[in-house]
């Protein structure tokens, strides 16, 4: 049932999803914006490049609240009892709308981040058993290769297998919503591929003198 209340909390998702952590950072106290620096991108990767582990650490703990905090948006609505279906379905459409405005940000002039930071926020908002195995994953492929790239592409090639196998999910919105998770990382990440394959991606996040 579409109400007016679920719009505008559907609304204050996608403006939560804005808050552009990355370029609020780097311009606030570092007097940069990191789209301009390292890889373009307002994510938390770019800013452990361009800015360090302190900056990079803190603008990834804003994006994964970002992602959690919009599902969380869910308990306000009366509409829908907690167990069920339409609930989750509801919680899926919250989390839609933040990785929406996370990409296009309303307050960065719709130029934002890749996504992965503020997915796992949503995943932990979903289903934190997924988000514990697919977090495991990401740590591992990171921590043998180096590449930050390969490891958030594992987690998300993970994702659907492991909601779908390991955890038997069987509400379709939640398995398609994995899926459509898994394509959007490969797609955000077509640059990060590209290096990989002929040797030139970054390996250790170490920032670069400005």
């Amino acid at each position: 049932m579409i109400t007016i209340e679920n719009t505008i909390f559907v609304l204050l998702a996608y403006l939560l999803g804005s808050i552009p952590s990355a370029v609020w950072i780097g311009k606030m106290f570092y007097g940069i914006d990191v789209r301009e620096h390292g890889s373009g991108n307002a994510g938390a990767t770019n800013v452990f490049r361009v800015l360090g582990k302190g900056p990079g650490t803190v603008v990834l703990a804003m994006d994964i609240l970002k992602g959690y905090m919009a599902l969380q948006l869910a308990f306000l609505s009366g509409d829908y009892l907690p167990s069920s279906q339409q609930y989750v379905n509801y919680k899926l459409i919250l989390g839609i709308a933040a990785l929406t405005g996370h990409i296009f940000p309303v307050f960065a002039g719709f130029r934002g981040g890749k996504g992965v930071a503020i997915m796992l926020g949503i995943l932990i908002g979903l289903h934190p058993q997924a988000a514990l195995v697919c977090t495991s994953v990401f740590l591992a492929v990171f921590f043998i290769t180096g590449y930050v790239s390969l490891g958030s592409l594992s987690a998300a090639l993970a994702y659907p297998f492991v909601m779908m196998l390991v955890f038997g999910e069987t509400i379709p919105s939640v398995n398609i919503f994995a899926m459509a998770v898994c394509v959007l990382v490969f797609v955000t990440h077509q640059k990060n591929i590209e290096r990989l394959l002929n040797g030139t991606e970054s390996k250790v996040l170490k920032p670069k003198q400005r």
